[in-house]
């Protein structure tokens, strides 16, 4: 019976591994423990030959109906002197569809195996009292994992340790919000996934903060493990094509024997040779055999595939693309699963007034406001300017990015403190060290933020009037949050000394309102 580790607590589950949250694992109790679970990898379906693939597309009925009707032409040409030209076309149409059929097939898969080596990933570990670096697949039950942003979590883990942590989950859950992640007991036995706060599930995404987790489950048994068992298990069903086909060819065959015997009893009737009339009925049957439908329908299908491939869509077997015509509703389950989860800067407000972001370069105060988004944000940027983080913050350096402006501002203004997010205060602010002196950066919910500010800047200069400027502000943030999008605000202040942890306590005060931004 599968263990519910999000009902035991941090020690129950060390026990249970019997492992160690600081030390982690020997080099010899993990092969020992590779030995009894396997390694950490999903277990696909046992490849078929390709002579058995082969074999596979002479299974529709229409198919077999041909090669019948092939065999009895054949057998007809050569009683009658005729040859087996018919025999020979026929063969070959056959053969060419189930080739087509077969490079279709091994397309997709190379395809798809192109996408199972890109989602492998390494893991920071414990092992032997230090932390590694080893292939997710060496993971097994008891490792200490490491987790920072952008990291994919490489198994199912009990979290033992979590530090303003949030997972993207969408690929298990559909819910394109990231969940925040906690190491507290969970009591419920009955709690669904995308609840268990105190788990982290292979094949997520680490978006925000850092941590640490025990490897419960491993490979198969992981949740989406679960999936990949049941997607294994599932039969393939019939294509509405293939249905369709398949009745055709059931129709023409009883047709086809219909004609035979009703035929050969007439001439038998009128007194004519019986062997005669058979090859005669024969004749008829084979006649009324479509053997240009199969060819046909192959080629359309394959220029279907072709389209679609243009696309950048998989199609592993060709009938797929006549089901997918057949469709009139496509029903899916929240943001995420069928966008890219990623949100966009639309809309900045900014000197007073709003305006499209391909216009905000000329605005006078707007370099503020794009400090402001990259700094006070945990993105991580990868050397190809990849960004990885909560979908909200990569929004915001890609809006800096749009804007003209690179990672050097990271190194011309280092942090050197923070007071990271926090869901109840709904603000982050971050410090930055500026050629001796040092600026707070602010940003969070609008009436989170107005509350912590005495003055705004517009136009290049610091105003204090900030009670009547405020209602500019919220009729905006009202236009710009009327359709239910993400809308953030900016702001900062400048110090002459680097805070101390005292100050940092209350350093979110006193700040000068700089402006918004709108996600969509």
């Amino acid at each position: 019976m599968a263990t519910n580790w999000f009902n035991k607590t941090v020690d129950e589950t060390v026990s249970t591994l019997k492992t160690d949250m600081e030390k982690g694992l020997s080099t010899e109790e993990v092969k020992k423990r590779q030995e009894e679970s396997g390694f950490n990898e999903l277990k696909a379906k046992k490849k078929k030959s390709l002579f058995i693939k082969f074999l596979e597309q002479f299974k529709d009925f229409m198919i077999i109906i041909l090669i019948i009707s092939a065999i009895i032409s054949g057998v007809v040409g050569i009683a009658e002197g005729e040859g087996i030209t018919d025999t020979i076309i026929i063969l070959i149409v056959v053969i060419v569809n189930a080739i087509i059929g077969v490079i279709q097939e091994a397309k997709a898969e190379k395809s798809l195996e192109a996408l199972q080596k890109l989602s492998s990933h390494v893991a920071k570990v414990m092992r032997n009292e230090k932390i590694e670096v080893v292939a997710s697949r060496e993971l097994v039950p008891g490792d200490i994992v490491v987790l920072d942003t952008g990291d994919y979590v490489p198994a199912d883990l009990r979290i033992i340790e979590a530090v303003n942590l949030k997972s993207q989950e969408s690929s298990l859950t559909g819910e394109s919000v990231p969940v925040e992640k906690n190491i507290e007991l969970i009591e419920d036995e009955k709690v669904g996934i995308g609840d268990r706060t105190n788990m982290l599930f292979s094949s997520s995404l680490i978006t925000y903060g850092r941590g640490k987790g025990i490897v419960v489950e491993t490979g198969m048994n992981t949740e989406v493990g679960k999936i990949a068992t049941i997607i294994n298990d599932t039969e393939a069903g019939a294509t509405p094509l293939q249905i369709k086909l398949n009745k055709l060819g059931k129709t023409l065959g009883i047709a086809a024997l219909a004609i035979c015997i009703v035929i050969f009893i007439i001439g038998i009737a009128y007194g004519k040779d019986i062997i005669d009339m058979f090859m005669t009925a024969v004749s008829l049957a084979v006649a009324a055999i479509p053997e240009g439908l199969a060819a046909v329908s192959t080629i359309v299908l394959a220029i279907g595939v072709q389209r679609m491939v243009k696309k950048n869509a998989i199609v592993k077997k060709l009938p797929a693309v006549e089901t997918l015509g057949s469709a009139t509703v496509i029903c899916s389950d929240k943001t995420g699963t069928l966008t890219q989860n990623k949100m966009t800067v639309e809309k900045v407000f900014c000197d007073g007034t709003i305006v499209n972001l391909e216009d905000a370069k000329e605005m006078i105060d707007i370099k503020e406001l794009v400090y402001a988004s990259m700094l006070c944000n945990d993105t991580k940027i990868s050397d190809d300017k990849k960004l990885t983080g909560d979908p909200t913050e990569t929004a915001l350096v890609d809006m800096a990015f749009k804007m003209d402006y690179d990672k050097s501002v990271y190194d011309k203004l280092p942090r050197v403190s923070e007071i990271p997010f926090d869901s109840d205060r709904k603000l982050m602010t971050t410090v930055h060290e500026d050629d001796g002196r040092y600026v707070v950066y602010t940003k969070g919910g609008v009436d989170e933020l107005l509350a912590i500010c005495n003055s705004y800047i517009l136009e290049g200069d610091i105003k204090d009037d900030l009670d009547e400027y405020k209602e500019i502000i919220r009729k905006y943030n009202s236009e710009m949050a009327g359709n239910a999008l993400r809308v953030l605000a900016m702001a900062y202040k400048v110090l002459d000394h680097k805070p101390t942890d005292e100050e940092m306590k209350t350093i979110e005060g006193g700040l000068t309102f700089v402006g918004m931004v709108r996600n969509d």
